[in-house]
């Protein structure tokens, strides 16, 4: 582990755990999902209190930063707190907007929809807010210049991968929601083509359906652009670009607010991206619902 130069940030460690990921031995393993999964608590926890959370000797984890080439133990939790010192300057500034507009984030009566409503704005946020704008500038220019774009999240995701691809479709051509049935994986995967766009789309528990496609697609030399939910993630290692999305929810059931959100912001600056070729594109998508009469204003003829 330790022939590469060592990680100065987060990021760079961030990076480091993903790629080691799948060869790491299983103790090695645990420690690395539990930074990537959870930095905050681990730059919270004591040496003893992260050992037994990764279910490791406390020499173990010692070894592991030595490993990455840091100086030691130390060296791994600074990385950690500067990212969580990072994310607390954005849940600062959701909580001074939230006060701003007069919401009162820590009333002790709040309600399951007052909630509700605070967690999806800061979803929002945080999930914009750490967007690093090469990463915005990369992902929007290859869904604008790839010659085709395919569209991958199923089981909760499936609806931001059909609204994805559909706004996508309404700005440019040959972009494809892959949507198979049983079995029915390897005849979108044949189609696949170096220099395509794959959107992999899932949260934990990720399907295996699209963790195998973006891996396939990846083989194949297409760009991965992945939305997820961690740098744990399967999809994070092999993409191009990934966006970490923020799915907090009061209720037993992940929010996708936040997906939904990326998905409509990525279609839009794609149609600002090709400029005169996605005005063409709309033109003749308005003429053609026209002609086919696809929508009314008029009420149903009484029977």
């Amino acid at each position: 582990m330790n022939d590469a130069p060592w990680p100065k940030t987060y990021s760079g460690l961030r990076d480091r755990l993903q790629e080691g990921l799948a060869g790491f031995a299983p103790g090695q393993g645990r420690i690395a999902r539990m930074v990537l999964t959870d930095p905050e608590g681990t730059a919270m926890r004591t040496l003893a209190e992260n050992a037994r959370a990764a279910d490791v000797h406390e020499s173990s984890l010692v070894r592991f930063a030595k490993g990455l080439g840091l100086e030691g133990y130390p060296a791994l939790i600074r990385l950690c707190r500067e990212y969580v010192s990072g994310q607390a300057h954005l849940v600062q500034r959701f909580d001074a907007a939230l006060k701003d507009a007069g919401a009162k984030s820590d009333t002790p009566d709040v309600n399951v929809l007052a909630k509700a409503t605070q967690l999806e704005q800061r979803n929002i946020a945080e999930t914009f807010g750490r967007i690093d704008p090469a990463d915005w500038e990369l992902a929007v220019t290859l869904l604008a210049e790839a010659p085709s774009v395919y569209v991958m999240g199923l089981r909760k995701c499936r609806a931001v991968a059909e609204l994805l691809s559909y706004l996508l479709h309404m700005v440019r051509n040959r972009v494809q929601h892959v949507d198979p049935p049983a079995a029915g994986l390897v005849d979108y995967l044949r189609e696949f083509n170096a220099g395509d766009v794959f959107v992999a789309i899932s949260i934990r528990r990720y399907t295996r359906a699209t963790v195998n496609a973006a891996h396939e697609a990846h083989r194949r030399g297409l760009k991965i652009i992945a939305l997820t939910d961690n740098p744990a993630s399967p999809l994070a290692k092999n993409a191009d670009v990934v966006f970490y999305v923020d799915s907090d929810s009061p209720y037993v059931l992940r929010s996708l607010t936040a997906f939904i959100s990326l998905a409509q912001s990525l279609a839009g600056a794609t149609s600002l991206k090709l400029g005169a070729q996605s005005r063409s594109q709309l033109l003749v998508d308005e003429e053609l619902l026209e002609s086919f009469a696809v929508y009314t204003e008029a009420w149903p003829e009484e029977v």
